[in-house]
């Protein structure tokens, strides 16, 4: 058998970021989830998982910040043909609803978009709960924003009391949007509501928000603490470092922390094929300091996922996906992995 060699390229046969991975064997385990139905605006992310699949060959594996992560396994699962095709059934459901601006609940329609989405928390949570269980540190790609519940609620489960950085440009606090209870707009309602063990979710990069999202903010008694992209930059300009800033926001959370990361919480010149795309927003260095804050504050990153990353014309979007999934895995597994 020939030997790996972490600076050759990418055999054509090979797993994640090149890797001969091994569920049996790596620590770190990642489960695509190809479904994207209540995208809103535009499409593309159940696409999202095998295009940084791709992109991810091209990542050099010795990262600055994290090391030689890839030393301690990572490999990603096969696709589920069974969520890719609830993914078609409920998208062909949702697009009218979506192009009428929404439904009332209870329409056969939204029951079936709904009943796909509660198909794809029971897999996505049996699997990381299957991970959970053998020792492994899990990870999700999606995929929208809905995805990750049944990881959450896993992780919740087996973990106890944890917190959220929740990394995005969105509240996603919408209950119901559209008519869908499990829409991309309301996966933090969801867990408010469904996950009790979520102790407290800390927002970054937050700039598109409703009133209606506002109010839950201010009325969820300290266990949301959002950290609108404005009002760092507000603060930015008068002086206060990018330092100090993720300092404060890490600080609210306990130790044990999910990642919950959109891409849409970048700078859109890093994702210009996100669904719902919004000006400002963070830059790479700034996203990837953000994460390193958690681990220098002994902070424990015991799950994550990466969504809304949705392949355009070109690769660029897959490209920022694969290289932003590896810093992902890379400061969980600094952490120290799972407990």
């Amino acid at each position: 058998m020939t030997r790996f060699d972490p600076n050759a390229a990418a055999s054509p046969d090979s797993g994640i970021f090149g890797l001969q991975g091994d569920p049996a064997t790596a620590l770190l385990v990642l489960m695509p989830v190809p479904f994207a139905a209540t995208v809103s605006y535009g499409a593309g992310a159940e696409n999202g998982p095998a295009a940084i699949l791709a992109a991810s060959k091209q990542v050099d594996l010795f990262d600055l910040q994290t090391g030689r992560a890839y030393e301690r396994g990572i490999c990603m699962l096969p696709e589920d043909p069974e969520l890719r095709a609830a993914h078609d059934r409920a998208r062909r459901s949702a697009v009218p609803i979506l192009a009428a601006g929404g439904a009332l609940p209870g329409s056969a329609a939204v029951a079936e978009v709904d009943a796909a989405g509660q198909l794809v928390n029971e897999r996505v949570h049996a699997v990381v709960q299957a991970q959970l269980r053998r020792g492994k540190l899990p990870g999700v790609v999606g995929g929208d924003h809905s995805v990750p519940y049944g990881a959450i609620q896993a992780v919740a489960e087996h973990c106890g009391e944890l917190g959220i950085l929740h990394v995005d440009a969105h509240a996603d606090l919408r209950p119901s949007y559209e008519g869908f209870r499990w829409s991309h707009a309301s996966i933090m309602d969801n867990v408010l509501r469904g996950i009790p063990q979520v102790r407290r979710i800390v927002q970054v990069g937050v700039r598109d928000f409703s009133a209606v999202e506002l109010e839950a903010i201010s009325g969820a008694a300290g266990r949301v603490v959002t950290h609108f992209d404005q009002e760092w930059r507000r603060r930015g300009f008068c002086g206060e470092s990018y330092d100090a800033l993720c300092r404060e926001a890490v600080a609210a959370l306990p130790e044990q922390v999910y990642v919950s990361f959109d891409i849409d919480g970048l700078d859109r010149s890093l994702c210009p094929n996100t669904g719902t795309p919004v000006p400002g927003g963070l830059a790479f260095a700034e996203a990837c300091h953000l994460l390193a804050t958690v681990v220098q504050s002994g902070r424990r990153i015991v799950g994550f996922d990466l969504v809304e990353t949705a392949p355009g014309d070109d690769q660029w979007d897959a490209n920022v996906g694969a290289r932003m999934l590896y810093k992902l895995c890379g400061f969980a597994l600094l952490g120290g992995g799972p407990g």
